[in-house]
């Protein structure tokens, strides 16, 4: 009996870290790397170093995963990797509206990137926080939300790693209405401290969608950057100790980081295939 040929899917993977010391990028790898596996996928992924290297995938690929990076989301504004990625956005967004290209592109912005994604479409604000948000908090799904097929399996709240100096905020709900686009979910609401709540998830149309938060966070990577000494300060600082303790104590809880891990970005990569028919 002839061996079935698995399903070819190309996946690009925009690296904004800079080469900064990060966890993300391992686990966006080990991600793909699984639901590769489990789907008996010919999983070929592709990684662009975007802001060393101005460089940007080409409309060849199924997927695209684009990741957080340090720094200002802001300051980037005219710089020529910047332009690049905008470029490249365009070209996506070109191609995924014309009704003859039947299989779609399909892209995750993550936290920097879900920053960019926001300035691009000009949806919201991106401003610089009061302080670092560092840890892992819960994350208030809104109405459009909880009918969300990205966050399928979670809860309401559910808990995800946040990592950022900036936050997008101040929506611009005209904006959001002529794209068909909608907000997906808030940090914590607060109603006694008087700060906008920012926004956590947009989904920008039927193939774009991002995060502020980091869905590709596992609990060893987390468990990394909570011992480091700076990251240890910063939610010892803002959180106190106690807050610290228990989120080293709470990242092997199967509810919590492990359970968004497990379904949030794979949730993602279903939808691509199944909406492209390779599903």
């Amino acid at each position: 009996m002839l061996q079935k040929e698995k399903k070819l899917v190309k996946v690009a993977i925009l690296d904004l870290y800079e080469g900064a010391e990060n966890q993300g990028m391992r686990c966006i790898r080990a991600l793909l790397k699984e639901f590769g596996e489990k789907y008996d996928l010919n999983l070929i992924v592709e990684e662009f170093d975007v802001r060393r290297e101005n460089k940007v995938p080409s409309l060849s690929h199924d997927i695209y995963i684009s990741s957080g990076g340090p720094g200002s989301p802001i300051d980037s504004e005219g710089s020529e990797w910047e332009k690049a990625y905008f470029e490249w956005l365009d070209k996506i967004e070109t191609f995924n509206n014309r009704p003859g290209h039947v299989l779609k592109k399909h892209v995750l912005f993550i936290c920097h990137s879900f920053q960019l994604a926001c300035r691009y479409f000009e949806v919201a604000d991106v401003v610089k926080r009061k302080s670092t948000a560092f840890g892992v908090f819960p994350v208030h799904k809104l109405q459009d939300g909880k009918h969300e097929s990205l966050f399928d399996g979670l809860l309401d709240p559910f808990y995800a790693v946040d990592s950022r100096d900036y936050q997008v905020i101040r929506p611009r709900y005209q904006r959001l209405r002529e794209m068909g686009a909608s907000i997906l979910c808030i940090e914590k609401d607060r109603p006694h401290v008087p700060l906008e709540r920012a926004i956590m998830a947009i989904r920008f149309n039927d193939y774009m969608v991002g995060t502020q938060f980091h869905p590709e966070a596992d609990a060893e990577g987390m468990t990394m950057y909570l011992m480091r000494a700076d990251k240890k300060q910063t939610v010892i600082e803002n959180h106190g100790f106690d807050k610290w303790k228990s989120m080293l104590e709470h990242l092997n809880d199967p509810d919590k980081i492990l359970w968004t891990y497990s379904h949030l970005i794979p949730n993602f990569l279903k939808q691509a295939l199944d909406q492209e028919g390779k599903g």
